[in-house]
């Protein structure tokens, strides 16, 4: 990989000031995997493997790895091979490899594929490589930060607005973030990478309802077919939705997610992992909304094995399992705090829908409550998951 009797006549790569990073270096030859450790260990957090599948196992046992830095002639399975499976099963890990000028054309094919950040030559010094090694790092915090970004940025901006639209139009929003706690439940119950963009998909699903008539809401809510002209008005609202959130840099496939709610959905679509969560999480609370048990959803699901999937629909079953449904309370509204979910429809004395079943109560919520109730009585007491329900159907006389 580099020399490992290279006279250091410059001060030592340890020697200069760096961030610690872990960095899993993959060479069939020990005594460099012995210079390596030597040279690097003040400077990074080093690990080390001795072939292609003591790698695998490694980033498997003891992953993820910021950075992965591999020889390209190893027996069994080549640094282009290994580092293009280190990207399907620890995207997040930057991929260095070495080769030699007579396997260049390799390496800038694995360059432009997107399989390695960097490739370097041999002989390569200790200089070189940490130089390397640092821009990896460098490319694995920028990473991260995107992440960061989607995730408490973006995600915190869209909740913020759902949590408005919820007291707007509490049918539509009400139900977004009932469908965000099961997609999110379903993710984890997967171990599915990049959740964040499900999450974002599920929040958004209904945006377009605020261009529909309330009347065709309530219908649709209501477990009822819409006739043909109600329904176009319900996926014109769906495909403006898509249209708008599409403008949006980086959330192309949020926007594409959301229109598997489509009768017709559009071309490749419906195959698409983010759409099948979507789509499941949408069809079992339609069918709870409609007055089903929650078996009954599961087995009237699991007779559309194709819409959805088997490892979906057995995340599914796993995650309503795995609930206790009979914790429920009554709470006046003094009682009421951030995190609880509501059990039922939160409705004023008149009958006026204030807020839509299944919602988590934030503290913007509960103020508005507070304010709002001084002018409109609210019907009490309000009823409350004890947990944290994700795949709870309305307790009876709820609906």
């Amino acid at each position: 990989m580099t020399d490992p009797e290279a006279s250091p006549a410059a001060p030592t790569p340890a020697a200069r000031p760096a961030p610690k990073g872990r960095v899993l270096f993959v060479d069939d030859e020990q005594k460099v995997l012995d210079a390596l450790r030597l040279n690097l260990k003040r400077r990074y957090d080093v690990h080390l493997a001795p072939g292609p599948r003591e790698a695998l196992e490694k980033i498997t046992s003891e992953g993820p790895f910021h950075v992965v830095v591999s020889d390209f002639k190893m027996p069994g399975m080549n640094g282009v091979e290994l580092l293009t499976r280190v990207k399907a099963v620890s995207p997040k890990s930057v991929r260095v490899m070495l080769t030699g000028h007579a396997d260049m054309d390799v390496a800038i094919d694995a360059v432009n594929s997107g399989s390695v950040f960097r490739f370097l030559t041999k002989p390569c010094s200790m200089d070189q490589l940490t130089t390397a090694v640092d821009a990896a790092l460098e490319q694995n915090r920028l990473l991260n930060l995107e992440k960061d970004l989607l995730r408490n940025t973006l995600l915190g901006s869209v909740s913020v607005i759902v949590e408005i639209l919820s007291m707007v139009n509490p049918q539509a929003f009400g139900r977004s973030d009932r469908i965000r706690r099961l997609v999110t439940g379903l993710a984890k119950e997967m171990k599915l990478p990049g959740a964040s963009k499900y999450e974002l998909a599920a929040l958004l699903s209904q945006l377009g309802c605020v261009t529909v008539p309330n009347d065709i809401l309530t219908k649709r809510y209501s477990g009822l077919q819409l006739d043909p002209e109600e329904q176009h008005a319900f996926d014109l609202g769906i495909r403006t939705a898509s249209t708008l959130i599409k403008k949006i840099p980086r959330m192309e496939e949020v926007a594409d997610i959301i229109l598997c709610q489509l009768d017709s959905p559009e071309a490749g679509i419906e195959g698409t992992l983010g759409a099948r969560l979507l789509l499941l999480a949408l069809d079992y609370d339609d069918l709870l909304l409609a007055g089903k048990t929650q078996q009954q959803a599961l087995d009237a699901l699991s007779e559309r094995p194709t819409r959805y999937g088997a490892p979906l629909l057995a995340a599914l079953e796993a995650l309503v399992a795995g609930e206790d449904c009979r914790q429920i309370r009554d709470v006046r509204l003094p009682g009421l705090a951030p995190g609880m979910i509501l059990a039922a429809d939160l409705r004023a004395v008149d009958g006026t829908l204030m807020l839509s079943r299944g919602l988590a109560i934030t503290e913007f919520i509960l103020e508005r409550l507070h304010s709002l109730s001084a002018i409109v009585p609210i019907h009490e007491p309000i009823r409350v998951y004890e947990g944290q329900s994700k795949a709870c159907p309305p307790p009876p006389g709820a609906r």
